[in-house]
Formats: C-alpha cells, sequence, structure tokens
C-alpha cells in the first residue's frame, strides 16, 4: 500500500524514530502502525510509545466513585473539536453521565446508552440531540467501571486521561497515589500473570531479533531474552513497576509500606490518545 508522508509523520510522532526509518518500517509492515513499532523496536531503535493508547479525537474523560468508595466508573465523552472539548458545558454532559453510570452502573457502554438521563431522554438520545445542537459528532467511546473494597479516582490534564484503581483495604490515600501511577506509568497489566501470552511472546520475538543484531551467540539468545522479558514485567506491570513517588521502591512494596498485606485489586485507564 502507499505510505503517505502524513503516515510518516504520525508514527514518528508516535515513537520520536527518524523519517526514513519511519517510512521504511511502515513499508515493511504494509502501514501497519503497531507492526511498524514492532520492526523498529527489532532494529534495536528506542521508541517513544511501547504501545499505542486507546484511538480518540478530543473530548472529555470523567472518573467518579461513590459516597463509599466501593465503585468507580470512566467514561470518555469524545466530540471533534477542542473548542467544544472545553466548554464548561460539554464538561458538565460529561460529568452528568458520569454520575449516571455511577448510580446505575451499566455492564457496559451499550447498556449505558439505555439508561435514562433527564428529561425523558436516555444517554443514547441526548447524545443524539446534541449532536444536533453542536453540529459535531458526540459519542461515548469508552465507559469502564471497577469494584473493590477501596476504589480510587484520578482526573489529569484538563480532562484528557481519567484513571481508577481497586485496593483489597481501606487506603484512600494510596488509592490515589497508585491512580496517579496508573495515568502517568501506563501499564499493560496488573501483574506479570496477567499480561497475555501473545504480548509475552511478542515482547520475547523482539528481544531475540535485537540480540542477534548485537552478535551474541545463537546459545545464549533465549537466556538473554528471558532476562529483558523481567525488565518488560518490571516496566510495564503496575506492582513491579518502580513507585513514581519513591523510585526505590516499587508500587507492591509502597502499598505494604501503607498497610500489611494491601494490594491492588484492579485498574482501569481511559485516555484521549496521550
Amino acid at each position: 500500500m502507499a505510505i503517505t508522508a502524513a503516515d510518516v509523520n504520525k508514527l514518528r510522532q508516535m515513537t520520536g524514530a527518524g523519517m526514513m526509518d519511519c517510512k521504511k518500517a511502515l513499508t515493511e509492515a504494509n502501514g501497519d502502525f503497531e507492526a511498524a513499532i514492532d520492526v523498529l523496536r527489532k532494529q534495536g531503535q528506542k521508541v517513544a510509545a511501547k504501545r499505542a493508547d486507546r484511538d480518540a479525537t478530543e473530548g472529555a474523560v470523567i472518573a467518579l466513585t461513590n459516597a463509599d468508595q466501593t465503585r468507580g466508573v470512566v467514561i470518555s465523552l469524545n466530540c471533534e473539536t477542542d473548542f467544544v472539548a472545553k466548554n464548561e458545558g460539554y464538561v458538565a454532559m460529561a460529568t452528568k453521565m458520569a454520575e449516571v453510570a455511577l448510580a446505575g452502573f451499566p455492564a457496559d457502554k451499550e447498556a449505558l446508552l439505555a439508561l435514562a438521563f433527564e428529561g425523558g431522554l436516555t444517554v443514547a438520545d441526548k447524545l443524539t440531540e446534541q449532536t444536533g445542537v453542536i453540529g459535531e459528532k458526540i459519542e461515548i467511546s469508552y465507559y469502564e467501571s471497577i469494584e473493590g473494597a477501596c476504589v480510587a479516582s484520578y482526573i489529569h490534564a484538563g480532562n484528557k486521561l481519567g484513571t481508577l484503581v481497586a485496593l483489597s483495604a481501606s487506603a484512600p490515600e494510596a488509592g490515589k497515589d497508585v491512580a496517579m501511577q496508573v495515568a502517568a506509568m501506563n501499564p499493560v497489566a496488573l501483574n506479570k500473570e496477567e499480561v497475555p501470552a501473545a504480548a509475552i511472546e511478542r515482547e520475547l520475538e523482539i528481544a531475540r531479533e535485537q540480540i542477534r543484531q548485537e552478535g551474541k551467540p545463537e546459545e545464549m539468545v533465549d537466556r538473554i531474552a528471558q532476562g529483558k522479558l523481567g525488565k518488560f514485567f518490571k516496566e510495564n506491570t503496575l506492582v513491579e513497576q518502580d513507585f513514581i513517588k519513591d523510585s526505590k521502591q516499587s508500587v507492591a512494596s509502597y502499598l505494604n509500606g501503607v498497610q500489611s498485606g494491601l494490594v491492588v485489586t484492579g485498574f482501569r485507564r481511559v485516555g484521549l490518545g496521550v
């Protein structure tokens, strides 16, 4: 397929790699951005984005918890322009929809759209109405929910990113800290046991190719690749990551220091392409 200058620039923005390297990677990957990132990594290039975030354009992300902090929701209400997204009325509407979601606690986005909003309208009806009023496409792109003994929420950077974290016991301040960790460090999974097998094999394949290009003997490739996989788990799974407020300890160690046996039981992260 034809690779456009816009495609090359997009990959460059995603990875920080050079223009020609991006063009070659996209050509080799037949235009597939995720595959192109893998090509760059196999070449040994460091890329700024290890994985693409959720697709989004403009909008507002709202994360809320209930009064006793045992449930939380996060929604992304998307629109076409930043001008609309920053409007106070738009953010208020997104917040109201998150409140409806928190009260009804639907199982998925489709169930959320069917909930009563106000004035006899459902959430879906309100979206249709506002599309006509504002003149832009408006939709709930993502809806996530979580339950736990203690649920904390965090909204970052002008409603561009929202996170939820569930803990095994009541520790609201620690929950807030870990919710900020999820926002800042974008873990792929809670722990290494929850990393999908396909993702693990992908990392091993990339590591093996890097090691071979470094000229290491073939009998050493798998052993070194396993070491690189361990580093991947440390950098990309929430409980093994260095704690952002104290890099001398992991998130798991920080929580155990707050309260013996305190652990993360789940997390959610929704962002507008950040």
